[in-house]
């Protein structure tokens, strides 16, 4: 039995997926809620993806190499999960970015993640409160975060 989401993540999760999919560029998808195919026993699911494949109404997951980010909003249920197993396990799978997304005051904080290709092991990028801009990694966002929520 999986416990109920609060209002709060689901909004998150909802305004993102919406957010990204407005500014992704051709050649990304963003979607929610999908499995990662990590092997036969190992299926996280992100609450929100960015893929290089094209959409498939029919698709059931993604394999690791089709997802250039993988998102989590935490909650009181996935907290440890969201900061120290999913990101250990999604940079073994070479996912190239991570980004975690926290509650502070109510408002939502990007912490962003890198792939180090060497050490396969994911590098901090940033904490962004209140906007969060990128120039080009995964692609150009620009992202108004107290919007999410409000």
């Amino acid at each position: 039995m999986v416990s109920p989401q609060r209002s709060w993540h689901a909004r998150v999760v909802t305004r993102l997926t919406t957010v990204l999919d407005d500014q992704a560029p051709e050649g990304f998808e963003i979607d929610r809620d999908m499995t990662v195919k990590l092997n036969t026993k190992t299926r996280p699911e992100p609450d929100v993806l960015a893929v290089t494949v094209p959409y498939d109404p029919d698709r059931t997951c993604y394999l690791p190499d089709e997802v250039a980010l993988a998102i989590e909003v935490v909650s009181d249920e996935s907290a440890d999960r969201d900061r120290s197993l999913k990101p250990f396990t999604y940079a073994q799978a070479g996912i190239p970015h991570y980004w975690r997304i926290e509650e502070e005051g109510g408002l939502p904080v990007i912490h962003t993640y890198e792939l180090d290709e060497t050490t396969r092991a994911y590098v901090a990028t940033g904490i962004h409160r209140d906007r969060m801009k990128t120039a080009a990694v995964p692609f150009r966002i620009d992202i108004d975060l107290i919007r999410l929520v409000r």
